[in-house]
């Protein structure tokens, strides 16, 4: 029920994948018993294509649909799996035709991944470049080649690297390749929130943006970090001992306080958050960086605001 008392409208769906980690568009199943795991054949706007079934036949809010949802066509037959299949060997040799293409007209773009749309009516190629590429005779060229639709689309580092795939400094396929499939808004807030280094080195990913994974805890350590003082606050724990915050430990949610005893000698004790008394109060935003972190830390949160805008 609706806050009016209305009935909400619910409607069927299933959520169908085209690439490996990219986004998940429903589709109507109309009466076929389609499951998880299955392929089917829809059409979009770039054509009619080859899609995985990621999400079985489930009732969402008509709300959270956009309209006018499209009804898959079938789900793939043995030909269609041999046909999808031989697209994807077609794209290979695409690729290579464009990489001599570009050259060939000497322009400044980096081919990334080239794709046929299940029909064949339409090849797509993803480049990246620093600026705006007049690619006009490179697409008249191409078109006479494959005698087909081309398009080129530049996109962002971002979606260079999800393509491409690759390990992070974790040891682990990266997220964006193996099960991101939209990118959050991430930004130097979040490291600091967690207590990294604010060495861009450390913070950035294979694409050289800030790490999609800091997204992945910050609502957590922003929690913990709430019952904790600042370093630099003054504190009286419960047995009435008073002292400076030396340093704390998010995770382990304790506190480390400078006391000082007779003769002015200082020792550092170490409580539980749950043992001190202190008055809460906005964090600090200090960067405890040297000027040439600061600089590149500057240079990169640039960098993610134009991303951002790109996306």
């Amino acid at each position: 029920m609706s806050e009016k008392g209305d009935m909400v409208k619910m409607i069927k769906v299933i959520g169908v994948r085209f690439r490996r980690a990219g986004k998940v568009y429903y589709f109507d199943p109309l009466a076929l018993e389609i499951k998880k795991g299955d392929h089917v054949i829809v059409e979009t706007a770039r054509g009619v294509e080859f899609g995985d079934v990621v999400m079985g036949p489930k009732e969402v809010e008509e709300d959270m649909v956009i309209q006018p949802l499209k009804p898959v066509l079938r789900i793939a037959t043995e030909d269609d799996v041999k046909r999808e299949a031989r697209n994807r060997e077609k794209e290979k040799e695409a690729f290579a035709i464009c990489l001599e293409k570009i050259q060939k007209h000497n322009l400044e773009m980096k081919l990334i991944d080239a794709e046929y749309t299940f029909d064949n009516n339409k090849v797509l190629f993803y480049f990246t470049a620093d600026g705006r590429v007049d690619f006009r005779e490179l697409v008249k060229d191409l078109a006479s080649v494959f005698k087909t639709r081309i398009e080129l689309r530049q996109i962002g580092v971002r979606d260079e690297t999800k393509i491409l795939g690759g390990v992070g400094i974790c040891g682990r396929v990266l997220c964006c390749h193996s099960y991101l499939s939209e990118f959050a808004p991430v930004s130097i807030k979040m490291a600091k929130e967690q207590n990294l280094s604010l060495n861009p080195s450390k913070i950035s990913g294979t694409c050289g943006r800030l790490m999609c994974c800091l997204k992945n805890e910050e609502e957590t350590y922003e929690y913990l970090n709430s019952k904790l003082p600042n370093v630099g606050d003054y504190v009286t724990a419960e047995d009435g001992t008073k002292g400076e915050v030396h340093s704390v430990n998010v995770l382990r949610q304790t506190v480390k306080i400078i006391v000082t005893l007779e003769k002015d000698e200082k020792e550092i004790r170490e409580y539980r958050a749950g043992q001190l008394k202190f008055r809460p109060k906005r964090r600090k935003e200090k960067l405890n960086v040297n000027d040439d972190e600061l600089k590149a830390l500057e240079a990169l949160e640039k960098k993610e605001g134009k991303s951002r805008r790109n996306d």
